[in-house]
């Protein structure tokens, strides 16, 4: 009787486990703070698309840092992506009720504690949505980390300054509403990612062109700390001084200029008040780049100072980081089609220290090849990523990557492409692994720049090192070891790209920081 009853014990205990087993797998269903979220399973991965980690940022929400979700009942449908931010005159698909995220999971259980990788979509910070098919985050997730994409307010919805927001806030500060998207999406990261099998103490995130100066934002942001362990930029950095008038790569504005920006928008669009802008339908308020609000300000709380001297006192947060930029940037930002509105252009923009520039990013003839488009690619990038990996080893703890990526065909002479290199935005697709198999011009070593790329990235983000899986070794950069990793035909080290120019354009800015810099105005 005795091994009877010790017999149905066994059996009702090993009922229970496995029933609590099954409880706890992933597929299909996670709980989560908020309630039940119901995602797809597809090819060995379970998929959430459209989880809101914030409430509607409408109405009286308009204009102010993101508020938590409200709890829902039952189980929350999470298969479509959700809408995109509101952005310029085009509202279809879009919305301003868009504060979701995205995850590609490869845990069956939640005890995994797989590391995450977090992407922050690019677009000028007035564009941008995580539903782009290049975002799909299958490829790395399938590289065994959870991928999630969060999505952020864009424009003047997500970074417009006014006195009277400022007035309201407990901060006393406006603007900046987009970063404390990102944070917000962090936050919750940190709170819920562990049932989807994710580790919340190994995040990395990752972001391109705006996407990846938010990276270089979250690093400096005190707001930040300890939401992540790791950061990648592609494109990005923001280590420019600030300035009312802006050119690419000194784009920052103080939250004083930022908010009569702020009372020009609302004249503007006929608002007396912040009550009254919160009253304009959305369709009537005006969007997009070349006018004030649409851009991340110093305001000295989110973003509390220029970042280029917040690495020079140290107050950064302090991890590893893998940075980069594309070898033909400027392709995509050079306006200028003459030798002679070239010159003009550079003399406006940088005075005194055109003639040197000028001298080191040489125009042509009768073109401007690509050794003076270089100064644009610099002057948003190049510069931005040199200068946070010297600062970096110079006065942090956590290793620092460089990358150069310049993967493209060699160009016959006649070719409209001839003397090009890798436009802004190209590795995207490589990263992602999401390259197009239907373009005749994809080659073997695209796909195989794509692999590398993947894996030095899901790597990075595990182990806080690209390097592993027979890749060729990517040094750590210091300034006594100017390595940096080139993505060109296949990966292989080489020296810091251009860096006798760089130091030329490094005289400008360190003089722009300047008390005379500080104060000149261009013509």
């Amino acid at each position: 009787m005795k091994n009877s009853s010790l017999s149905l014990f066994l059996i009702l205990l090993i009922a229970f486990a496995s029933c609590k087993k099954e409880q706890e797998t992933i597929p299909g269903q996670v709980k989560i703070a908020d309630g039940i979220v119901q995602g797809v399973v597809e090819d060995s991965l379970t998929i959430f698309k459209g989880i809101p980690f914030a409430a509607p940022p409408v109405g009286d929400l308009r204009w102010i840092a993101p508020q938590p979700v409200k709890p829902w009942e039952g189980v929350k449908q999470t298969t479509e992506f959700g809408p995109a931010p509101i952005q310029g005159n085009d509202q279809n698909g879009k919305s301003e009720d868009c504060l979701y995220l995205n995850i590609w999971t490869p845990a069956t259980s939640p005890d995994e504690k797989i590391p995450v990788l977090v992407w922050i979509y690019g677009g000028g910070f007035s564009f941008g949505a995580t539903s782009e098919p290049v975002y799909d985050g299958a490829a790395l997730a399938k590289k065994g980390v959870v991928l999630v994409s969060i999505a952020y307010r864009v424009g003047q919805m997500g970074f417009l300054a006014h006195p009277e927001l400022s007035a309201e806030n407990p901060d006393k500060v406006s603007g900046n509403y987009g970063i404390l998207d990102q944070i917000a999406g962090l936050q919750w990261v940190k709170e819920n990612i562990a049932a989807f099998g994710g580790d919340p103490n190994k995040v990395t995130i990752f972001g391109e062109s705006a996407g990846g100066i938010s990276v270089s934002m979250l690093c400096a942001s005190p707001l930040a700390k300890g939401l992540f362990q790791g950061a990648i930029s592609q494109s990005g950095g923001s280590f420019g001084p600030s300035r009312p008038i802006t050119f690419a790569g000194e784009n920052m504005k103080t939250l004083a200029t930022a908010e009569q920006e702020g009372l020009a928008y609302a004249e503007k669009v006929g608002a007396n008040s912040i009550q009254d802008l919160r009253n304009t339908p959305v369709d009537k308020l005006p969007m997009g780049m070349g006018m004030g609000g649409a851009w991340p300000i110093i305001d000295g709380h989110v973003i509390p100072d220029d970042q280029f001297k917040l690495y020079e006192q140290g107050k950064f947060n302090d991890v590893p980081v893998l940075i980069g930029y594309n070898s033909d940037e400027g392709a995509s930002f050079s306006r200028e089609k003459t030798p002679e509105e070239f010159i003009t252009n550079v003399e406006n923009r940088y005075g005194q220290f055109s003639k040197d520039l000028l001298e080191a990013y040489p125009v042509g003839e009768n073109s401007v090849p690509k050794t003076a488009r270089d100064l644009a690619r610099d002057a948003a990038f190049g510069w931005h990523t040199w200068s946070w990996a010297r600062l970096q080893s110079k006065n942090g703890n956590s290793k620092v990557y460089y990358y150069y990526f310049d993967q493209h065909p060699e160009y016959p002479g006649d070719s409209p492409k001839f003397g090009y290199g890798s436009p802004h935005g190209q590795e995207v697709a490589y990263v992602f692994q999401n390259l197009d198999e239907n373009n005749p011009d994809l080659s073997t070593s695209d796909k195989d720049i794509s692999e590398a790329m993947g894996s030095y990235w899901t790597n990075f983000t595990k182990y806080g090192n690209p390097n592993g899986d027979n890749l060729p070794n990517w040094p750590v950069f210091s300034e006594h070891n100017p390595k940096v990793m080139y993505f060109e035909q296949e990966p292989h080290v080489g020296p810091v790209p251009s860096e006798a120019s760089l130091n030329v354009l490094d005289n400008y800015f360190r003089w722009r920081r300047s008390d005379e810099g500080e104060n000149w105005v261009n013509q």
